[in-house]
């Protein structure tokens, strides 16, 4: 397995994004949002604008996306983490060896500060935060307008 890492300083193409996009739209599975909106994920985390950034690490086998996790900067250090994790998949035929761990460990050594992520209680991947130290302080509530 190859990782490739993307940034604000790489300048991910709109290919490279509809790629990364499709490719989490397709292996969110339940857990999934609709592509414009991961496209918007997208867009935030390897922008360039100094208020927004972020970055994507893949896993790729024979130049195909295997496993992908998108991480948005909040800009909030201190009193929000600095960073949320809002995607990570692995295709189907990858779940169990190991590449969601490791795209885990990749992203957590990238990350500057502390990092925030949201999971349902069902989600089988829970169990693997856990063990890299995720902890559930707060229990989330939301308004929806």
């Amino acid at each position: 397995m190859e990782y490739q890492t993307l940034t604000s300083i790489d300048t991910a193409t709109t290919l490279q994004k509809n790629e990364i996009a499709d490719f989490l739209y397709t292996h969110l599975d339940q857990y999934g949002d609709k592509k414009e909106d991961i496209m918007k994920c997208l867009d935030y985390a390897l922008s360039s604008f100094g208020h927004q950034g972020g970055f994507v690490v893949m896993a790729r086998e024979n130049n195909e996306i295997k496993g992908a996790v998108v991480v948005n900067q909040t800009g909030m250090s201190g009193y929000i983490p600095d960073n949320i994790l809002v995607y990570i998949a692995v295709h189907s035929d990858q779940r169990g060896k190991g590449v969601g761990k490791e795209l885990m460990k990749k992203a957590i050594s990238m990350a500057k500060g502390d990092i925030a992520l949201h999971v349902e209680p069902d989600n089988p991947a829970k169990f693997l935060y856990e063990k890299l130290g995720f902890t559930n302080k707060y229990l989330e509530m939301r308004l929806k307008k």
